[in-house]
């Protein structure tokens, strides 16, 4: 019997565990999951390694909620230093509106962790310096970073809410609740529920970027 000739096919090389692939396994397995389900086993699984392994790339579970919330961040274009203050900090809140839309579990942590990490301190620092470089004082680029990123977290948590087990689209669903209401009890909101049944599908973007309109002239108003 002839000896064939082929070599045995060699296993795949495994990629060399870092706090950067553990991370990634992290955000990956909360964006299909949700955050809860974000354990050092779990993760430990995802990246072919026991939970133990982990422990010498992230610290504990919280540091490494850190690093995923610092990876959206960084998700998150810089705003353009030479750019109109007003359209940089647009460009820069539609950016953080799509990137909480991909990993909508991060709502709510986004400025909420003690140790944020060099991405995160570098977001905020030239979000601050594009206001300051367009004529706000200190105080007012604080608020102004405070009204705006209240307008796009709340935004984003609305439309997470509104999504969460819904598998309607939000046309569907204006249809269903215009069918239950009661004739000419409620007119305003029956047409406000007709005028949503017939909404294009990017009516909520198109809504979010309306009022991140109406928010940015307001907040022409405190310059200085």
């Amino acid at each position: 019997m002839a000896r064939s000739s082929e070599r045995p096919t060699a296993p795949p090389r495994r990629l060399p565990l870092n706090r950067a692939r553990v991370v990634e396994a992290a955000v990956a397995l909360a964006d299909e999951a949700g955050l809860p389900k974000v354990t050092m086993r779990a993760v430990a699984g995802r990246v072919g390694v026991e939970a133990m392994s982990l422990y010498n790339h992230v610290e504990n579970r919280d540091a490494l909620v850190d690093g995923m919330v610092a990876e959206v961040f960084a998700e998150i274009p810089l705003p353009d230093p030479e750019a109109p203050w007003a359209d940089a900090l647009r460009e820069r809140a539609i950016a953080a509106h799509a990137a909480l839309l991909r990993h909508p579990w991060a709502i709510g942590l986004m400025d909420s962790r003690r140790r944020s990490g060099p991405a995160t301190y570098r977001h905020h620092d030239a979000v601050l310096a594009v206001l300051c470089e367009g004529g706000f004082s200190v105080a007012g680029a604080v608020h102004a970073v405070s009204l705006l990123d209240s307008y796009v977290y709340g935004y984003a948590l609305q439309e997470r809410s509104l999504s969460a087990g819904a598998e309607e689209s939000l046309q569907a669903l204006a249809r269903s609740v215009l069918a239950e209401l009661p004739d000419g009890r409620y007119p305003f909101l029956a047409e406000a529920a007709a005028l949503r049944a017939e909404s294009a599908d990017d009516a909520l973007e198109t809504e979010f970027r309306f009022g991140l309109d109406l928010v940015l002239r307001t907040l022409a108003t405190i310059k200085g």
